[in-house]
């Protein structure tokens, strides 16, 4: 079956999100790595979201940087602001409140965040993989007076950059194309970082403000550590459902963006989810964006096209796609 087949049947009215184990990612037996992309490739055609266990990631630097970011929120709103997303150049640094609203539809986004991007631990004078992020490039802007954030967060960061590198071969064994197909084409790979938190919401209750409203996410793929034990992601599938996405322990959420729906032209789901706190204590996240360089042109693969599937989106570049989504997210 082709994949355009494949995509024709697929079974989009999901009720759960998969678990796939990740224990033979590196594993040189062709057999297993057949398995487990077919594995992911019914994940990707049928939901757009997946959970991975056995990612490599170890629990005590997942836990460094959920403390980072306790820490961070826990800073006065004056302190916070010296940060603000809003006095930069580069999509870098601190996001109040309500100041980012993802679904047109509502009145903005209940959660705080704080973005940055590639750095090495041992910061250089010149990075040329800072210097080609795009509408990102340029330096990270690190909160004051805050020791130790930046290397915790940086250090599971470079973590999922990692496993981030490790999925890319498989998903283009899941497209039936060569484990180097994205190679050429992820040297200097956007990948953002966001730490959010989400405050409980109490009192009366408007539904046009929710913890993140419903969205897709820019890049290829992200990569999202959400905090153990509370519900508040959900997705959404083709009957109009909203399927709960539960933190499972020792898992990690991989789920698809625009990028990757583009490049196979839908036939990979790009699926839209959103985020409602309502359990009364706060909520803590880690998503990496993980994406294609910058320059790369999103044309769609020629086995994702066919006569009666034919090519539906225009050709952009990943960075002039993520730069026109920054600005309707932000507003600058």
């Amino acid at each position: 079956m082709s994949l355009v087949e494949h995509a024709q049947n697929a079974d989009t009215a999901f009720e759960h999100i998969p678990i796939i184990d990740l224990k033979d990612i590196s594993s040189s037996d062709p057999a297993s790595r057949k398995a487990l992309a077919d594995a992911v490739r019914d994940a990707c055609i049928n939901v757009g979201f997946l959970y991975v266990k056995n990612h490599g990631i170890p629990d005590t630097v997942i836990n460094d940087a959920l403390s980072a970011s306790k820490r961070l929120f826990s800073l006065s709103e004056a302190q916070k602001l010296e940060i603000d997303i809003r006095k930069s150049v580069n999509y870098k640094g601190y996001t109040p409140l309500l100041s980012s609203n993802n679904d047109p539809e509502n009145a903005g986004d209940m959660h705080e965040g704080f973005e940055f991007g590639w750095e090495e631990m041992q910061a250089k004078a010149f990075d040329e993989k800072r210097a080609n992020d795009g509408a990102m490039a340029g330096a990270n802007i690190w909160p004051n007076d805050l020791p130790g954030f930046r290397e915790e967060v940086l250090t599971y960061y470079h973590a999922a950059v990692e496993l981030g590198k490790k999925l890319f071969p498989l998903f283009a064994l899941a497209l039936n194309l060569p484990e180097d197909f994205f190679s050429d084409k992820t040297k200097n790979s956007a990948a953002i970082m966001r730490v959010l938190h989400y405050p409980p919401q109490t009192g009366p209750v408007d539904d046009r403000v929710i913890g993140i409203g419903a969205h897709t996410d820019f890049e290829c793929f992200t990569i999202l550590w959400q905090e153990p034990e509370i519900q508040a992601l959900q997705v959404l599938n083709t009957q109009k459902q909203w399927i709960d996405a539960p933190p499972i322990p020792g898992t990690l959420v991989v789920n698809l963006g625009d990028q990757f729906a583009r490049w196979t032209n839908d036939v990979f789901k790009s699926t839209v989810h959103r985020a409602i706190n309502r359990t009364g204590v706060r909520r803590y996240s880690i998503p990496l964006f993980f994406g294609t360089d910058y320059d790369v042109k999103l044309e769609p693969i020629s086995s994702c096209i066919s006569p009666e599937h034919p090519a539906k989106y225009e050709v952009v570049t990943a960075g002039d796609y993520v730069q026109q989504r920054l600005k309707a997210t932000y507003g600058h």
